[in-house]
């Protein structure tokens, strides 16, 4: 595309303490954030990631901000949201936090540990309430109704395009992936890799970009 292209990526894990040495979290290694950076970088767009305590390194090129927390990821992509063009949500933010953290390490005992926790926000959804023109994708794991989950997702985070697989997805070079459009649209992609779905996912936002500043 000949106008340059601002494409911010959250991707990897989030945290969050119960103390200062324990906390919840969830198995993504940051890969396919990491594939998507790749990709995008490769067609010569400009590159941000928000990223988690991943297990891979972002892509050189890429301007990496390190996150801990859900509320971290939240405060990051609040702060450059309005000067990208493209938004890619394919972080796993924890959904849930402790209602309380405790500061000293919690002593083993003879009794049960038990946990309150609260929902985090969505931040994909925050970041719907000031999209404007831009274009937004997501990922969606799911483990039953997948596709209905997966459009309904879709349709309450307003977002233009969403890829759903999967908890086989985690960890593996290779998965079953779906990608599902605003427009109506479904993409089986099969058992591809986390490279081929960025690359696809890709031709999909600049195809959607494209209309856009040709209005």
């Amino acid at each position: 595309m000949a106008q340059s292209t601002r494409v911010l990526i959250l991707s990897g894990p989030t945290r969050e303490y119960l103390d200062p040495v324990r906390y919840i979290s969830n198995a993504s290694s940051g890969r396919q954030g990491a594939a998507l950076a790749r990709e995008a970088l490769a067609r010569g767009h400009d590159v941000e990631i928000v990223q988690g305590p991943a297990e891979v390194q972002a892509p050189n090129g890429a301007r990496v901000i390190d996150v801990v927390s859900a509320a971290d990821m939240l405060q990051q992509a609040l702060a450059r949201h309005p000067f990208c063009d493209v938004l890619i949500g394919a972080a796993a933010v924890g959904d849930f936090r402790p209602c309380e953290f405790s500061t000293s390490k919690h002593r083993r005992t003879a009794h049960s540990w038990r946990l309150e926790l609260e929902p985090t926000e969505d931040i994909l959804t925050r970041l719907a309430a000031s999209k404007g023109w831009r274009v937004h994708a997501g990922f969606a794991l799911e483990t039953e109704r997948a596709l209905e989950n997966g459009l309904r997702k879709l349709i309450e985070k307003k977002l233009d395009w969403i890829v759903v697989n999967s908890p086989a997805a985690i960890g593996s070079d290779e998965a079953e992936y779906r990608l599902l459009g605003a427009d109506g649209s479904k993409h089986e992609l099969g058992l591809v890799s986390k490279r081929v779905v960025a690359a696809r996912l890709l031709d999909r936002l600049e195809e959607s970009l494209t209309r856009i500043r040709g209005r």
